[in-house]
């Protein structure tokens, strides 16, 4: 493997092994720092900045973001390599912030991955520029995309950001990718209601070769870490959705014909 690869530089905020439920099987993600987007729920606000912060947690500060190589990640990668195979299909997923907005980053370790032999996933809001997203399809293989809403102006209020470019780039990622899985977090008071997520579902099922769609329930896990950067939580006030809820609204989405799920 060329050395160019291996000694490419970026800045992640986390690395969470063992995981099962960001791609197939057991897989290690790598939490990568920046993100165009700020949603309101966001569990990771120490992802949204690309600079290096400090966060205070139970007391104690502590730097948020750190300059790594590809070898590195690797190096960390290549120890859980007998769990990827062990589960039928893991491997390493990219996840963030966006991985998008790290490209020369992104590309290089998911094609160390794959000189490696490893299976490969990323986690993005599909918020770039098609020409990048290009660059990192041929090097993976589940694209985890999140769909969150279908209406411009809510999407725009709630995460800062319109969705035209977003749901553009779902038909060429779902022309282009080996695997698309859509993603969509229920929030409630953004798109809860059985109708928004009808036409989230519709959309996703009229995208090329795309059979699944993974509802996941809005949490409150990550909330203090708006305290500890010193920022305010404006979702203190929702609750999460019920099972009751999520399963009326996974009804929703199965009746369209999409093998639904919900998740962790």
């Amino acid at each position: 493997m060329e050395n160019s690869i291996l000694e490419t530089t970026g800045r992640i905020f986390n690395v969470q092994r063992f995981s099962i439920h960001d791609g197939p099987g057991i897989r290690t993600i790598i939490f990568l720092k920046g993100c165009p987007l700020r949603c309101r729920w966001c569990c990771n606000p120490e992802s949204q900045e690309w600079k290096q912060e400090t966060m205070v947690t139970a007391g104690v500060s502590k730097p948020v973001g750190r300059d790594v190589t590809v070898r590195e990640v690797m190096e960390e990668i290549l120890r859980d390599r007998v769990y990827y195979n062990r589960s039928g299909g893991g491997g390493m997923t990219l996840s963030g912030g966006e991985c998008l907005w790290q490209p020369d980053f992104s590309e290089a370790l998911l094609k160390a991955a794959k000189e490696y032999g490893i299976s490969t996933a990323i986690e993005t809001t599909g918020y770039a520029e098609m020409d990048v997203i290009r660059r990192l399809l041929p090097y993976v293989d589940t694209v985890l995309m999140d769909i969150k809403h279908t209406d411009p102006v809510k999407h725009k209020e709630f995460t800062t950001r319109d969705n035209k470019l977003i749901l553009e780039n779902a038909v060429h990622i779902a022309r282009e990718s080996k695997n698309l899985i859509i993603r969509t977090p229920v929030i409630p008071t953004f798109n809860s209601s059985p109708d928004e997520i009808r036409s989230i579902a519709e959309f996703a099922r009229s995208l090329d070769g795309v059979k699944e769609m993974h509802l996941l329930p809005y949490h409150r896990i990550g909330s203090d870490k708006y305290a500890g950067l010193g920022r305010a939580y404006t979702m203190a006030h929702v609750s999460p959705p019920t099972r009751e809820q999520m399963e009326a609204l996974l009804e929703v989405v199965n009746a369209t014909g999409l093998m639904g799920s919900i998740g962790g």
